[in-house]
């Protein structure tokens, strides 16, 4: 790798347990993460002694009541159209934005501008996509986005992207239906994905197992996996680790490598790839 500022870049497959915890370059990421080993207990007592989410504010970055939210990036000003009503539908979160969300587009952008990320020219497919900010920025930056989600989240995704990606966009963006655990239509996985992406996707234990089965029909030893989720409930978050550490390698972005406007104790980040062997294992 050129240049010396990112300190050499690791394989996270050649990794040993006397390897240093942190360790800079895990698969197209650049930059410096903090690999999630042993017992992912550790890692849930870890994290929430060090950001101590219950005490910060929630949605410091949205507003879930307004109709519209503004956020400027990749030198336009994004308008994201919200609906309210639908968030108290049981199960339907995705009709709103959420600070994760917002987190991981400006993290995108942040590491590009930083050189951690190459977006230009790659393919990425969002999971969980919701009002489709995170896809949108993506496109911006010069990828091919798949933005994907339920069937009935559809139709505001779209109107998002045709509201906000106009003009002269880098990259291009469509919308695919994808329910977790089914299989992926082909244009999803041939070829697959540079990037698979997700914001706030890590919200149940019933839906780990079909997650994880839908992050290993879409990974490939050169996928790379970056997931930012609200953090709620360590027991959601620490059964995803347990099961996700039989198919991936896991890495935690901390704070300082992300957007410095957009920070929060409520937000986690996470870098995954795949191993080199791997079978879907429920917690």
């Amino acid at each position: 790798m050129a240049g010396t500022d990112h300190g050499q870049e690791v394989n996270p497959n050649n990794l040993s347990e006397e390897e240093e915890e942190i360790v800079t370059g895990m698969g197209s990421y650049k930059g410096k993460v903090r690999m999630v080993k042993g017992d992912p207990s550790d890692e849930m007592m870890l994290l929430w002694g060090l950001q101590q989410p219950t005490f910060s504010k929630p949605n410091a970055f949205v507003s879930q009541s307004s109709l519209n939210l503004s956020i400027d990036a990749c030198g336009r000003c994004i308008s994201i159209s919200q609906s309210p009503s639908s968030l108290g539908t049981p199960g339907v979160t995705g009709s709103v934005m959420w600070d994760s969300g917002i987190v991981l587009g400006k993290f995108l952008e942040h590491a590009v501008e930083k050189g951690l990320l190459v977006l230009q020219g790659k393919k990425v497919v969002e999971l969980g996509a919701g009002c489709g900010l995170a896809g949108c920025i993506a496109a911006l930056l010069g990828s091919q986005v798949i933005l994907t989600d339920m069937p009935d989240r559809l139709r505001l995704l779209k109107k998002n992207i045709e509201d906000n990606l106009y003009g002269d966009v880098r990259g291009c963006a469509t919308v695919n239906e994808l329910t977790w655990g089914d299989r992926p239509d082909p244009e999803l996985v041939e070829p697959l994905p540079d990037f698979v992406i997700g914001s706030d996707v890590i919200y149940s234990e019933e839906a780990v197992t079909d997650l994880l089965e839908t992050l290993v029909d879409l990974s490939g030893t050169e996928t790379t996996i970056i997931l930012a989720g609200e953090l709620r409930n360590d027991a959601v978050l620490e059964c995803f680790m347990e099961a996700a550490m039989e198919d991936f390698i896991i890495g935690r972005v901390d704070q300082s490598g992300w957007h410095p406007d957009y920070r929060s104790p409520r937000v986690a980040m996470y870098v995954l790839v795949k191993k080199l062997d791997s079978t879907v294992t429920a917690c």
